[in-house]
């Protein structure tokens, strides 16, 4: 007896008291490959009436098995099942054979097909009408979308556990900020305390700066009374152009002709002796007498 021979011994003897009599040879002569039959049940333990599909397995053995070879497997529907979900099981078989590859892998391949059966254990799935395949579409497509979701928080919860503290309340905190806080007349009041302490001190602060602001003011007072005192530059420059035309005008009259000059003297003079006041042409007295000769002159 080979190696690979006896394991076959030993796993068929492990298969027989697992199942009992659900587990059956149908070839064990040793000079062929052996086979062997798997009933399977969602519920083993339950009656007929519960177990609403069923099927049963036969696996041929490779004299290699299991060291150096796959077993080759086949579906029997017993009960409520179509041959498309015959050819999904005999998928489950060849992965469930491959992931145990070198090690004894039929009682794995059982309880993987067993799983199957427990999660597909509903009336109709024998129905191959078009409603019945609708029907049975949606539930897949329902079941397919919870695994997710399990798998997705089964994914949250390890990436959480892995984590740090300080990762955690980070987390933690966001979550918080996320949800808010319900506002009752206990987190009310705590805010306004909290609210009103905050608002004192703003005050406090502001008026300390107020008077900070109102001493510097004070101190640089006198610089700027002395700043009123000096000319802005405006000022400045006004006051040198005026002194400015002072300067011309005086330049125009130390350049006047000197003929000029000696003219103006002129006029002054002949003005002097013209300039006669009223009372010393009354002072004048002129005969009447004269007169009337010169009227008799003029008559003759």
């Amino acid at each position: 007896m080979t190696d690979h021979q006896e394991e076959q011994e030993m796993e068929a003897e492990a298969l027989a008291a697992i199942f009992d009599d659900q587990f059956s040879i149908v070839q064990g002569d040793s000079s062929k490959p052996l086979v062997w039959n798997v009933t399977l049940w969602p519920e083993a333990t339950t009656t007929d009436g519960e177990n609403h599909v069923g099927i049963e397995l036969q696996v041929t053995l490779p004299e290699t098995y299991p060291e150096d070879a796959l077993p080759s497997c086949d579906i029997h529907i017993l009960k409520g099942l179509t041959q498309d979900h015959a050819t999904q099981l005999l998928d489950l078989c060849q992965e469930e054979a491959q992931a145990n590859e070198g090690v004894p892998s039929i009682f794995a391949i059982c309880e993987r097909l067993r799983e199957w059966l427990v999660d597909h254990n509903q009336k109709g799935h024998d129905d191959v009408s078009m409603h019945a395949q609708m029907l049975r579409r949606n539930a897949e497509q329902e079941k397919k979308q919870q695994e997710q979701s399990k798998q997705q928080q089964f994914e949250s919860q390890k990436a959480h556990a892995d984590m740090t503290q300080t990762e955690r309340d980070d987390l933690e905190l966001r979550r918080k900020r996320a949800e808010g806080t319900p506002v009752t007349n206990e987190t009310f009041e705590a805010w306004k305390i909290q609210f009103e302490q905050e608002m004192a001190a703003l005050k406090e602060q502001q008026d300390k700066d107020d008077e900070a602001a109102a001493g510097n003011k004070k101190k640089s007072t006198p610089k700027v009374n002395e700043k009123k005192g000096r000319l802005s530059g405006f000022q400045q420059f006004s006051g040198a152009a005026i002194n400015l035309e002072a300067l011309e005008a005086a330049a125009e009259n130390a350049q006047t002709d000197p003929e000029e000059e000696e003219e103006e003297e002129e006029g002054a003079l002949q003005e002097e002796l013209f300039d006669v006041d009223d009372e010393d042409l009354d002072d004048l007295d002129f005969d009447d007498d004269d007169d009337d000769d010169d009227e008799e002159d003029v008559d003759i």
